[in-house]
């Protein structure tokens, strides 16, 4: 190092000659030195150099160096040197300028030295994997290196950092950090690394970026942060603005809600620093990038219903009525409330509810009004008022509604102790400063957009100009000033607020020109040939005599459309007067107000265009052009069509009123088809589940039967007679009873049957046919009353076999009755032993009354059973409309055979039954033995329990 200071010492000899030489040894030792400490202290040397020989160092050493950040990856003071070599050569901050560079010569030096850099793009890649290290001498001087590169070479360095693998994931662990200078710096990296790149700016978003950047923010005290604070809401912008996949993951990601702390600054007269007003202005514009017109109009919507949700509208409009805000933090909060407002009907009626805190309470609207008309106000605040107005009004009919009643006589108040905005803007309108004048005509004009029904209303607003004289209406006040010959920028506004409101509205057409002094006079102003100063005001004119002739309903003899245009074709000439009207959209001026709502001049006299004119003009240019090319039979012709267009439209309307009506009843219809084909379609799986347990009734019956006959044939006559001891004839008697009820039950079935097909048959005969549609219906109908026959006659014949199989199942028992009687007269029966007959009786007399339970319980399901059909038949019965009474009558008939079939069901649960009991007493029986007392006891048993147990207890003792 001590050659290092003598070579550059400053020798007379040759000077620029010893520092080539100089570098070009320290670059020598750095590729051939074999030892890590002279190829550490050549790159320390050449460090010290490339702030002051920037381009001798630059030239010679960027390739050692980069083949030292290759191969001396592992010792990180090595790799610091040579990244802040690299960055003293390729970065123009801190560049000392020295004899003849100037700051352009040394810009182009470090875009070249960047193109230098990148043009192997592994280099890139090398520096991106050098900031995966933690040491501070390797990681901060590569942040500011790539930070350089991206300044001078941005899209190219965006470009292959986009391509290489995890580039932007690395980058993203810069803001994680703990190291404040790195994170701040990374910070920075980020900003250049995002800008104007959509594909970068998602991946950012989607690593993270919006949760980690609002805790720094937050961390360093929201809008009393310092200038990382400034440099987070940059990046932020970066990500969101014309990015509407980043805003929609924004607003989902439910980072709104986290911009309300923000913005509560207090009501304070102090602590407005420069940095706080920096930081609050940042602030406002990034709310305006997720609510800025030009973003689609669902995500503006969804964005201004987020922040009116979370309060951030609120909070904005008490900093807008809050004392001692900075001028410009004030007009950027009402340009920002504007947009959050504009369009969205809730944020409308909210705004519209604001009252400023003063004593009485005004609102918000009035208080901003007399800002806008006051001339002392600055411009750009009187320009954002007048914005936030408009925005107001955009698309609120209702808000419409209510600034025009205030001009209205009824609603004016009489006493004069509270200012509405009707007044105020017909202050402004015909005060004496100009820019008011425009102002207030502008304003006047936003409240009749788009809204016939306030342009009529405005035309009930009379004026008293002096004291003695009659007052005269708003409509002519305006053109009493236009002929007074007032400045340029008041008779523009006043034409701007003529021809908003006599478009598209014929009776302030012919209120306008019932004044017989209008039209000589636009008539004169077009045919005039004046200054390039005053053709802006004939194409008005000659715009606002178009829209006359346009929206003339001909209701004015002596100025229908026909006759005024044979006046511009005698005084004007239809050419001249195309010529004329087209001076408006060649204007300089015009362009630029036509590309964003928000007027935004440079100065006031710029201010000449609204950019809802713009579009009027555009809209109307070309339909009056071609009205005043038209002849009369053309204009006849062309009524005579629109008539016929209205006369169709009423049909067309009438009868789209009547398919709607009918598509409201087929859709009831449709849901009452479905509704009942579910009902059908539970009934018909009830009907074959009833079927189906028949099936397994009829198949136990025939089992019990064929054991039945076995069992008479092997036992002989004895077993046979014991079987009249298990039943007694008050259950026979009853069971006969209930074979009688269901077949009365039944008949009155068949009955109802023939009164149900004799109603199929009225209801069909009964039908009629209007029109096309009660047709197709009549149609539907008579299938579904053969599809209902076909069913109801399937339902009589189940019921017909069923009947059949009860008559044969009741015969079957009387016949086992008969034979169980018979057999019990003929057999014989051996004597036994007493104690052993008692004992056996005691059995039996058990089994018997499991048995008598078993039935009660049997007789209870009836009974539910019973109910239950009940309960479905008066369920079914209540149905009772008129569109679908053949369906429900076929209901009606399908519970009645079900209820028919569940008493023949438990019909034959009790014949079988019965027969499982017979069997089981004949089986019992066997195994006792028949003494002639058994029969004997058997009744006393059934007769008198009592005593059956005294006598058994009687033979125990002489047993003893």
């Amino acid at each position: 190092m001590n050659f290092l200071r003598g070579v550059m010492g400053g020798q007379s000899a040759g000077p620029q000659h010893t520092e080539a030489e100089t570098i070009q040894k320290l670059c020598d030792r750095v590729t051939s030195s074999t030892l890590l400490d002279d190829r550490r202290n050549a790159v320390r040397a050449l460090k010290s150099l490339s702030k002051k020989y920037r381009l001798e160092v630059g030239i010679q050493a960027m390739e050692p160096l980069i083949r030292v950040l290759q191969t001396d990856r592992s010792d990180s003071e090595i790799i610091g040197y040579a990244l802040d070599t690299l960055y003293n050569i390729i970065s123009n901050d801190e560049e000392e300028e020295v004899e003849e560079n100037s700051p352009r010569q040394s810009e182009d030096l470090g875009s070249q030295f960047t193109e230098i850099f990148i043009k192997q793009q592994e280099n890139v890649t090398l520096l991106l994997s050098l900031l995966e290290e933690f040491d501070f001498h390797v990681r901060w001087p590569g942040v500011k290196l790539l930070t350089s590169l991206l300044k001078h070479l941005g899209p190219q360095v965006q470009q292959i950092i986009l391509v290489s693998p995890m580039g932007v994931s690395r980058l993203m662990d810069l803001l994680a950090d703990s190291r404040e200078v790195i994170r701040n710096d990374g910070v920075l990296l980020l900003q250049a690394l995002t800008r104007s790149n959509g594909a970068i700016q998602k991946i950012v978003a989607f690593e993270n970026a919006f949760e980690r950047l609002l805790d720094i923010i937050t961390e360093e005290g929201n809008s009393d942060g310092g200038i990382v604070v400034e440099d987070c809401l940059i990046l932020l912008q970066n990500l969101l603005k014309n990015n509407n996949s980043n805003q929609n993951f924004f607003k989902e990601g439910s980072y709104i809600q986290r911009m309300k702390p923000w913005f509560e600054v207090g009501d304070e007269n102090s602590g407005w620093s420069a940095q706080k007003v920096t930081n609050l202005h940042l602030m406002l514009q990034l709310v305006r990038v997720l609510v800025s017109p030009t973003n689609p109009p669902g995500a503006t919507s969804s964005c201004q219903k987020a922040m009116f949700q979370c309060g951030l509208l609120q909070q904005l409009c008490t900093i807008l009525m809050a004392t001692g805000v900075p001028a410009d933090i004030l007009t950027e909060t009402i340009n920002t409330v504007s947009e959050v407002i504009r369009g969205c009907q809730v944020n409308q009626d909210y705004f519209a509810s604001v009252n400023a805190p003063s004593n009485p309470p005004r609102p918000a609207i009035v208080v901003l009004l007399m800002s806008m008309v006051n001339e002392r106000q600055p411009f750009v605040l009187r320009c954002a008022v007048l914005y936030c107005f408009q925005c107001f009004l955009y698309k609120n009919q209702k808000g419409q509604g209510e600034i025009v009643s205030t001009l209205l006589p009824s609603t004016i108040d009489a006493t004069g102790n509270s200012v509405s905005a009707g007044q105020l803007l017909c202050g402004g309108l015909f005060s004496t400063d100009s820019l008011s004048n425009w102002c207030a005509a502008v304003a006047l004009a936003h409240a009749l957009q788009e809204n016939s029904t306030q342009k009529e209303q405005l035309l009930r607003v009379q004026l008293a100009t002096s004291i003695g004289n009659p007052p005269v209406s708003l409509l002519q006040q305006c053109t009493n000033i236009l002929s007074q010959g007032s400045k340029i920028q008041t008779r523009v506004g006043l034409l701007m607020l003529l021809c908003t409101w006599l478009s598209n509205c014929p009776i302030a057409v012919t209120h306008f020109l019932h004044n017989s002094a209008n039209v000589p006079f636009l008539t004169g102003q077009i045919a005039e040939n004046l200054g390039e100063e005053e053709q802006l005001v004939q194409g008005l004119c000659a715009l606002l005599l178009g829209i006359s002739i346009y929206f003339n309903d001909n209701s004015l003899e002596s100025y229908m459309k026909e006759k005024l245009k044979q006046l511009i074709e005698k005084r004007i000439g239809k050419e001249n007067f195309i010529e004329k009207l087209g001076f408006i959209s060649k204007h300089e001026l015009y362009s630029r107000a036509s590309q964003k709502p928000q007027p935004n001049f440079p100065s006031p006299e710029c201010m000449i265009f609204d950019h809802e004119f713009t579009k009027l003009v555009k809209e109307l240019e070309g339909v009056i052009t071609k009205a005043i090319y038209k002849s009369s039979e053309e204009d006849k012709k062309e009524e005579e069509v629109k008539k016929t267009l209205e006369q169709h439209d009423n049909i067309v309307t009438h009868y789209k009123n009547v398919i709607r009506e009918q598509d409201l009843q087929l859709e009831e219809l449709k849901q009452q088809i479905s509704t009942l084909k579910c009902q059908n379609e539970q009934l018909q799986t009830a009907v074959t589940q009833q079927i189906s347990q028949i099936q397994q009734h009829k198949d136990q019956y025939n089992l019990l039967k064929v054991q039945l006959g076995k069992d008479n044939q092997h036992q002989g006559s004895y077993g046979d007679g014991t079987q009249m001891n298990g039943i007694q004839p008050e259950e026979i008697g009853r069971l006969r009873e209930e074979i009688e009820e269901l077949k009365s039950n039944q008949e009155l079935l068949q009955s109802q049957l023939a009164e149900k097909d004799s109603l199929i048959e009225n209801l069909k005969s009964s039908q009629t046919s209007p029109d096309t549609n009660e047709a197709r219906a009549s149609a539907r109908d008579s299938e579904q009353t053969a599809e209902l026959k076909q069913e109801l006659a399937t339902l009589k014949s189940q019921l017909n076999s069923q009947s059949v199989e009860i008559t044969k199942l009741r015969t079957e028992n009387q016949e086992l009755l008969q034979k169980i009687e018979a057999f019990a007269q003929s057999v014989p029966v051996p004597v036994e032993s007493e104690t052993v007959i008692a004992a056996k009786a005691t059995d039996v007399e058990g089994r018997l009354s499991a048995l008598l339970q078993e039935t009660k319980e049997l007789k209870n399901e009836i009974k539910a059973l019973s109910e239950e059909r009940t309960a479905i038949k008066e369920q079914l019965d209540s149905s009772n409309s008129t569109i679908v009474i053949l369906q429900n009558e076929k209901n009606q008939l399908e519970v009645n055979i079900t209820d028919s079939k569940k008493e023949q069901d438990d019909l034959l649960v009790l014949l079988a039954d019965q027969d499982q009991k017979i069997l089981s007493l004949k089986n019992k029986l066997k195994e006792l033995g028949h003494p002639d007392e058994e029969e004997d006891e058997l009744e006393s048993i059934d007769q008198d329990d009592e005593d059956d147990e005294d006598e058994v207890d009687d033979k125990d003792q002489g047993d003893n």
